[in-house]
């Protein structure tokens, strides 16, 4: 197994767009305190079927989440253990089509927009209201925007493999069509061809 050291995830998590080569597998790992809550998020954007082996491990190597040959998905927990926890993808059921597939691993809680926020035990103003309202209608906009990106890469994959196969095919049908009009001319052309006999009789 090819494990790759994911370096230190910034708060919030990061996201990761990586190939996956077929019969292969790499796994990712976090540091995590206990009572950190995670959410990873998977999709598989071109190669083969769109589907992918996926498993979390906590740190004494218990098993949280193991999906097999899933096109996408989402995992959230919270740590009951500090350590290292680890995600891998697994492509090893494949035998020739690798696979690219992006993540995003979120960690921790959201921070609230104002300081004093998460204390305040007032109702917010009309202006904290508007800002909290704006502030999810952006991470909406930011998750539909990532939604239609990966849609949009997957359907040009797909296109590009249709265009490849029409391509093989049209070639394949020229060459059967050049190899039949060759075969039909010479298959007329020996019917209209005169035999001439032999001339095995000497003049006298």
């Amino acid at each position: 197994a090819l494990a790759v050291l994911l370096w230190a995830l910034r708060a919030g998590g990061t996201e990761l767009t990586f190939e996956l080569p077929d019969n292969a597998r790499q796994c990712f790992h976090q540091q995590l305190e206990r009572g950190t809550k995670f959410t990873l998020d998977y999709q598989v954007i071109t190669g083969g079927h769109y589907d992918v082996d996926c498993s979390v491990e906590d740190p004494n190597g218990r098993t949280l989440y193991k999906e097999a040959k899933k096109q996408y998905d989402s995992f959230p927990h919270r740590a009951e253990l500090e350590g290292v926890y680890t995600f891998c993808f697994s492509n090893e059921f494949s035998t020739f089509s690798h696979k690219t597939i992006y993540f995003d691993f979120q960690v921790g809680e959201e921070p609230p927009i104002l300081p004093a926020m998460s204390n305040r035990v007032t109702a917010l103003t009309q202006m904290e209201s508007a800002c909290v309202t704006i502030h999810e209608a952006l991470n909406a906009v930011i998750d539909s925007q990532t939604h239609y990106r990966l849609r949009e890469a997957q359907d040009r994959s797909r296109a590009e493999d249709l265009n490849s196969r029409v391509s093989y095919w049209s070639v394949g049908e020229t060459f059967i069509l050049f190899v039949v009009s060759i075969g039909q001319v010479v298959l007329l052309k020996s019917f209209f061809t005169e035999k001439r006999p032999g001339s095995s009789r000497a003049g006298t």
